[in-house]
């Protein structure tokens, strides 16, 4: 059976590539699936006909696949299974939806700013700047998924809440754990997002990866358009300050915001938009990078092993190998996204395991340095969170490893490690939660 789980697998993720499809319309297709499997293995067909031969009725079955988007109108789905005068129009006003939250978030982001009162005023702005933007982006989602009432009010509880805890901490000045929390609600709002754009579902693992690849093609798309806006600017600033109508400075203070802001939603619909494109660009990316990024992080392991320089981290190295060990994680779920499951393991799942284990290797030796100093010097604020995500990185990290090792040498489907980084998802989600909500009162807000 172990066999058929991971032939399923490969079906769903097939399945779950069309971006309008939920979480929920994958179950309900896989329950007709293994219906008709169950069915024929009573008839006495062995587990891999059963599946071939159910695979071959569900394509057969066009009342049934007719019904079911008819049903769930306005998905593309329907694309799929219906054809001539029986296909929908397909929706109008994409661009509308994304220009009108993309400048409802430029102006927040604005009228937020001139609201503060500089420079009294200013931890308290930075602290709430994805408060400002990432509820839009959540409201194009729900708009976009046709959400029903209840779950835009489960779009909307997140924000309230966080909003609400943010702001009543009484922050002492300068304070190190205000700092951390605006670095941190950031990733804690990313994952609130993560609920409209599944369709108002949390639990299905196909759609868990599809935000994962969501948010690495956003993210090519937001470097994007941030490059160009940077270019946009300068020139801009170049052609009007000899007039002396306007300064550089006004135009970086009045573009920069809101262009940041608005980016953040034009790029997501371009990612609804132009999904195609970027699929293609993923696994080009994914090349690239990963064999780069494996022998460095194998060379840097080697270097520090056997130079003994583990123990010779300072704060600033030490930040430096978080934010690499970030990188590394996403470049290895991106890559999985990008990754087609029935594929057998190949070059680049070496070079991927080559990665993990490298910066499993770096990612003990800070965990030795932190624990040192921890033990020398005390706990704050930074060296907590800075533990707290070491921990939870190797955990991870260590799990991947195994997995790839495991699938390398034919012992488990490749869908059990995109199981595992689905599943862990939601441990980030709670750390970055827990360095919000309880590590201001926990340090008596310092």
């Amino acid at each position: 059976m172990d066999g058929v789980e991971s032939q399923i697998a490969e079906w769903r993720a097939y399945v779950a590539k069309a971006p309008a499809v939920n979480g929920r319309d994958v179950d309900e297709l896989e329950a007709h699936l293994r219906d008709q499997i169950v069915e024929l293995d009573a008839a006495g067909l062995a587990a891999d006909e059963a599946f071939l031969v159910a695979v071959k009725r569900m394509g057969d079955l066009n009342t049934l696949s007719r019904e079911f988007a008819r049903e769930h109108s306005g998905r593309l789905w329907k694309q799929l299974v219906l054809s001539g005068e029986d296909e929908p129009a397909p929706p109008s006003g994409g661009w509308v939806e994304a220009l009108v939250f993309a400048l409802a978030a430029a102006v927040a982001i604005q009228v937020a700013r001139l609201a503060a009162q500089f420079p009294e005023e200013e931890a308290g702005w930075l602290r709430n700047i994805s408060l400002f933007v990432l509820p839009f982006l959540a409201g194009y989602f729900a708009r976009r998924r046709q959400l029903d009432t209840r779950r835009w009010v489960l779009t909307i509880a997140p924000f309230v809440l966080v909003a609400v805890v943010v702001n009543l901490y009484p922050y002492r000045a300068g304070s190190a754990t205000e700092l951390l929390v605006a670095l941190h609600l950031p990733v804690v709002l990313w994952f609130a997002v993560a609920y409209p754009y599944m369709g108002g579902t949390i639990r299905s693992r196909d759609r868990r990866m599809d935000f994962v690849r969501f948010t690495g093609e956003w993210f090519i798309y937001y470097v994007l358009i941030a490059l160009g806006g940077g270019v946009l600017m300068a020139l801009t600033g170049a052609i009007l300050e000899p007039t002396g109508a306007v300064s550089v400075e006004r135009i970086v203070e009045w573009v920069l915001p809101s262009g940041a802001a608005g980016a953040v939603i034009v790029a997501a619909w371009l990612v609804e938009s132009k999904q195609r494109v970027v699929e293609n660009m993923a696994p080009v990316l994914t090349m690239l990078f990963t064999p780069l990024f494996a022998v460095m992080l194998a060379g840097a392991a080697v270097v520090y092993a056997l130079t003994d320089l583990g123990g010779a981290f300072d704060r600033e190295l030490l930040g430096v190998f978080d934010v690499l060990l970030v990188v590394v994680l996403g470049l290895v779920l991106y890559g999985m996204s990008a990754r087609d499951p029935s594929m057998s393991p190949g070059w680049m799942d070496r070079f991927q395991l080559v990665a993990v284990v490298g910066a499993l290797v770096l990612d003990a030796m800070v965990l030795g340095a932190m624990v040192a100093r921890i033990g020398q010097l005390g706990f704050t604020p930074n060296r907590t969170v800075a533990l707290g995500l070491n921990l939870v990185l190797l955990v991870n990290l260590a799990g991947a490893a195994w997995l790839a090792v495991r699938f390398l040498r034919g012992r488990v489907a490749f869908h059990r490690l995109e199981r595992w980084q689905t599943s862990y998802l939601p441990v980030f989600a709670l750390w970055a939660a827990t360095v919000v909500a309880a590590l201001p009162p926990l340090f008596a807000f310092n």
